[in-house]
């Protein structure tokens, strides 16, 4: 092969590269864009945000090739395609458990997103101790001469699980040998108590969501009531509704 024949092909190739990175690029943009719309939209109108931060990620070429490598898979980009799915990465951080099952359900609800596969890992952690909930999902990214579905992992979990999980991988990142016994059952227990404080925190928000709810409604009540020489009288709704009119 002469040098303008290496040249040529290795523009192909440097062409091909930059457009598979590229629409993965552009399909992290558009879900971050949802989310960022749900947020804001929580943030505006309602008392309270299910979303605290979000935070992205692209796999490098390097790590795709690595991780095709272990899988003993076919180098090609068609095969990169069809064998990683987590390419493209989006991690949303909530403050309670339930939150995190409305953001799921909130993203699910989208016409535009195709829900490939769901994988709770609080209702099943995994043997670890992790915890998390993991969506794949298809987002439409239309370029200039087509429209190209492209998978994006979605990790929605708890600042307590978000916690744990970035310190569990410090601890190991790179680690090649097996994990000591007592190392892995500490970490397994320090979920379970990552997990407690959830569910503790879960309750306080609950029972203080209670109390203000309690509290509203005795303001109503109180708008229904008039006072005249020390006597209560209570005013039926359907009166108050036609001095309304």
């Amino acid at each position: 092969m002469n040098t303008s024949n290496q040249i040529e092909n290795f523009k192909q190739l440097k062409y091909e590269l930059t457009r598979f990175m590229m629409i993965y690029k552009f399909a992290l943009e558009e879900i971050e864009t949802k989310i960022e719309i749900l947020k804001q939209e929580f943030q505006m109108l309602h008392d309270y945000s299910p979303i605290e931060h979000t935070k992205s990620r692209i796999k490098s070429p390097e790590s795709i090739m690595n991780k095709m490598l272990r899988k003993n898979s076919e180098l090609s980009l068609p095969a990169v395609r069809s064998s990683i799915k987590d390419i493209a990465g989006l991690r949303i951080t909530c403050s309670f458990i339930s939150d995190i099952y409305q953001v799921s359900e909130m993203l699910q609800k989208q016409d535009d997103l195709k829900v490939l596969q769901v994988k709770d890992y609080i209702k099943n952690p995994k043997p670890n101790g992790y915890q998390s909930l993991h969506l794949l999902v298809e987002v439409p990214v239309f370029l200039s001469d087509c429209t190209e579905m492209v998978c994006v992992e979605v990790q929605i979990r708890t600042i307590a699980m978000d916690f744990w999980a970035s310190l569990e991988h410090k601890i190991f990142y790179k680690y090649s040998q097996s994990v000591p016994e007592h190392l892995t059952r500490e970490l397994k227990n320090a979920a379970l108590k990552a997990n407690e404080l959830d569910l503790q925190m879960e309750r306080l928000h609950r029972e203080i969501k209670e109390i203000k709810d309690a509290q509203a409604d005795e303001k109503v009540m109180e708008f229904q009531r008039i006072m005249i020489n020390n006597q209560q009288f209570n005013l039926p709704a359907n009166f108050m509704k036609l001095l309304g009119e």
